[in-house]
């Protein structure tokens, strides 16, 4: 299993980096569209589509998302979408946190995959525009929810119910507790600060998310970094949720030793445009 997972990480970086350092933004957004489209293709298999439908489904995204591209929209300002975008997923995620696994079958099948499709074109849209906007923009977007998990990861280690006493959903993923959640806010904080000097020290390229934000303010920074790290987890435990509603450990087999390419960008589907809602707002 290790090994396969070193594997599948070492291709996906060997197509991914190549694309994010382009000097065009296009090979990144490209790569980016394949694997939403993929990601789509695990939603109709997990909201019960067989393989045509599934794909259909994938066809659906992917023409969602080339249309939006072919529109000339990754270099529109579009504040009134990621506020819209980042409301919707506010108000979705505490309803589904609220009904948990058994309220998931009761939503009409229809909705589940619009919703779904929905997410999956707003995140494809949000990292294209991030990209769009420099490579120092969207790696701060990107590596704001990995520090979020590994973060948490090492916290809920080392601190799991020593403190608060309780998991953090137990009915919906097990494994998660408030102290782990606690040691990724306090890394995400560490990291934006980190970024801002970086960024102070070395002008000239594309301003990060957190200078941006602390242009305004150091409050508004750290609010703002604490509830993508929270709105991280919500993506999470979403998909955790579904996924236990529909009786599956992973999303798919496409990324051996990963699971499938919604495990590994559940956190960014409402991180990202909620990123952008933050970076429109802070102009």
């Amino acid at each position: 299993m290790l090994k396969q997972r070193i594997i599948t990480a070492l291709v996906l970086l060997a197509i991914l980096l190549p694309a994010l350092f382009y000097p065009s933004p296009e090979p990144f957004n490209a790569v980016a569209l394949l694997l939403i489209g993929a990601a789509a293709w695990e939603w109709g298999r997990m909201n019960g589509y067989g393989s045509k439908g599934s794909l259909f489904v994938a066809f659906d995204c992917v023409v969602l998302c080339a249309v939006s591209w072919r529109l000339g929209l990754l270099n529109q300002p579009l504040t009134l979408l990621w506020t819209v975008a980042g409301a919707l997923w506010v108000l979705a995620g505490a309803w589904l946190m609220r009904a948990g696994v058994l309220g998931w079958p009761l939503i009409p099948k229809w909705l589940r995959v619009s919703g779904g499709l929905l997410a999956l074109w707003l995140a494809w849209l949000a990292v294209a525009q991030a990209r769009v906007m420099g490579i120092n923009f969207l790696l701060s977007v990107l590596l704001l929810v990995w520090v979020a998990d590994i973060s948490a990861y090492f916290a809920g280690r080392a601190f799991g119910l020593k403190i608060a006493k309780v998991k953090l959903a137990p009915a919906i993923s097990p494994g998660k507790s408030w102290e782990g959640v606690w040691g990724g806010m306090l890394g995400v904080v560490t990291l934006a600060w980190g970024w801002v000097a970086f960024d102070a020290a070395w002008p000239g390229q594309s301003l990060s998310l957190y200078s941006r934000l602390a242009a305004h303010s150091g409050m508004l920074l750290v609010v703002a970094v604490l509830f993508l790290a929270a709105m991280s987890v919500v993506g999470d435990l979403v998909e955790s949720l579904v996924k236990r509603s529909v009786g599956v450990k992973d999303s798919s087999g496409l990324l051996p030793g990963h699971g499938g390419v919604l495990d590994r960008v559940d956190a960014l589907l409402p991180t990202l445009p909620l990123a952008m809602m933050l970076a429109s707002l802070s102009k």
